[in-house]
């Protein structure tokens, strides 16, 4: 029998349940239930295993339309894919959610404690609460470009959202929880970046110095964040002042002497700083084991901090490096005049100084320990290079010729007397 309309029509409902195959196309047929309800499938077998796929329930689907789908079933199995098990595995596919959360679980392992926070923090708080209810295999490029869109006011952090939902879709790929290629974050369109560089001045320098004093001697001002004169967090004497530890203000310091990034300097242990050949040698750093060449007033600097602990700065207990430098540096910045600028601006300045003072690109590349010469090239308008000092001869001869003379000229003022 060919399934069309008129035979189907035609099969009245049996005692039990009946199979009805299509003599056109092998393994297309339809199910018949005792209460009459007809349903489409399509049978196969993939390997030593038979397996069925249920179309749709006749009168829902047309016979026509059923057909089509059946030869397709049957053209993938051809094609050695098992559409059956194909369907089931995305019946039981996780949310976007669970996968965020079984990424930072397992994959998490394999990145360092600060960027596996990070991550956690930008997809639990941007991702999962607009799409990890989804399906991880039906979240579209759609879906991501309306919260990449939400974030528009913070480029950065949206385009880096997006980078690690890559990596999410990505190590999924890998895992086999979601098609190969299969990454919607691969189609969206990153936000132009402005360049996060700011170098400090040597007047700002100064009044960071200056700060920094204050901040290990006689403190500096509380700040109170509380609204209202009468809220229980305002000084009932008064204003009061904060006076850091040395080790906050030689962590500053540390970052301005070294060039290092933040983590380095806050995870730094005696045992890897060598006083006598002047080095640090970080065993995990973010571009792995490095050694960092210590200038003698960052010797000088280490020698005064007094070995409490492992760490050179450590936290609220000797065994434990410190956290972060948020608060303090906040009261720090604010005191010298500094808002906007953040920790690791101080890195930007020990290589701009370096840059601006003819050592040559190549040699502040190895002092932050840069792995690409490219990384490097943020500071190539700084340098003292050749291009730099051909236009200051020229220009010297230029205003030798036109430029104000030191004597004998006479201002308007000076000719209508």
């Amino acid at each position: 029998m060919k399934l069309t309309k008129r035979a189907i029509d035609a099969i009245n409902a049996p005692a039990s349940r009946t199979m009805v195959w299509d003599d056109d196309l092998p393994g297309f047929g339809l199910r018949i239930e005792a209460s009459g309800r007809k349903t489409f499938i399509c049978r196969y077998r993939f390997g030593s295993v038979r397996r069925q796929v249920t179309i749709g329930r006749y009168g829902v689907v047309t016979p026509d339309a059923a057909r089509q789908e059946a030869k397709r079933i049957l053209w993938a199995v051809a094609q050695g894919e098992d559409p059956a098990s194909e369907r089931d595995r995305k019946r039981k596919a996780a949310t976007l959610g669970d996968l965020i959360e079984q990424f930072l679980e397992e994959h998490g392992q394999k990145l360092k404690p600060a960027t596996r926070e990070d991550y956690a923090r930008a997809l639990r708080t941007y991702v999962v609460p607009a799409l990890g209810h989804l399906k991880a295999e039906q979240v579209s490029a759609a879906d991501l470009n309306r919260v990449h869109l939400s974030l528009a006011d913070r480029p950065y952090r949206a385009n880096r959202v997006m980078a690690y939902l890559g990596s999410v879709y990505g190590w999924a790929a890998r895992q086999g929880h979601v098609p190969r290629g299969f990454n919607p974050a691969s189609d969206i369109q990153k936000f132009r970046e402005a360049g996060r560089e700011r170098y400090l001045t040597g007047d700002e320098l100064k009044r960071l110095g200056d700060a920094l004093h204050e901040a290990e001697t006689v403190g500096l001002p509380w700040t109170i964040r509380a609204h209202g004169e009468t809220s229980k967090h305002v000084p009932k004497n008064g204003p009061q002042r904060v006076v850091y530890p040395v080790y906050v203000t030689g962590a500053i310091r540390l970052l301005l002497l070294t060039g290092c990034r933040l983590g380095e300097i806050l995870n730094l242990r005696w045992e890897e700083v060598d006083l006598d050949r002047g080095f640090l040698w970080l065993t995990d750093s973010k571009t792995g084991r490095k050694g960092v060449i210590l200038s003698e007033a960052a010797c000088d600097l280490l020698r005064s901090l007094p070995r409490v602990g492992a760490y050179v700065i450590p936290g609220q207990t000797p065994d434990r490096p410190r956290h972060d430098l948020k608060k303090p540096w906040d009261q720090i910045r604010t005191a010298a005049g500094l808002d906007g600028v953040r920790l690791h601006d101080l890195r930007h300045t020990h290589a701009s100084i370096g840059a601006a003072s003819g050592l040559g690109l190549p040699i502040v590349g190895k002092l932050l320990g840069h792995r690409s010469s490219l990384t490097t090239q943020r500071y190539a308008h700084l340098a003292d290079d050749p291009v730099r000092r051909a236009s200051n001869i020229i220009s010297k001869q230029i205003a030798e010729a036109v430029g104000p003379k030191s004597t004998g000229a006479r201002t308007e003022s000076e000719g209508n007397d």
